[in-house]
């Protein structure tokens, strides 16, 4: 199966901000552990991070042209106001997996409201990276 996963602004920076919250472990770990369990499935996968909105509206139409399966994304700060990039995931008709490394629901309020996740097939949140392997398991159908 060939899958995508986006990730939205200051995902670069896992390791770096925040830690109490998003832990220890830096961006090139957490490429490399989706790259590996893509690989252990038999599964084709690119990882794409921006912190630009643009981007990522670019990627998840390319993913349309080039015949990507499914997509995890975690849209970091995009997840609560970026109606472009809920339009574009909207347009392209693959399952998708909203992904949060953090549980949104007990941080501040504004992060309570995803405005993407209406148009994604499901949401992982609070489970730290492991999230994005249960949402890859889920669009592989091996969950």
């Amino acid at each position: 199966m060939k899958l995508l996963v986006l990730n939205g602004p200051n995902l670069n920076f896992l390791g770096i901000r925040e830690k109490g919250i998003y832990g220890n472990q830096d961006y090139a770990y957490l490429v490399n552990l989706l790259n590996e369990h893509a690989q252990k499935g038999g599964h084709e996968l690119e990882v794409f991070q921006s912190n630009c909105e643009g981007a990522l509206i670019d990627k998840i139409q390319e993913a349309y042209h080039s015949g990507v399966e499914g997509i995890v994304i975690n849209p970091g700060a995009f997840t609560h106001y970026s109606y472009a990039i809920r339009d574009a995931l909207a347009s392209i008709q693959v399952p998708i997996v909203e992904v949060h490394i953090s549980n949104v629901h007990k941080r501040e309020e504004f992060r309570h409201v995803s405005v993407t996740a209406p148009v994604c097939t499901g949401q992982v949140v609070g489970l730290g990276l492991r999230g994005y392997l249960l949402a890859m398991d889920y669009l592989t159908g091996t969950v």
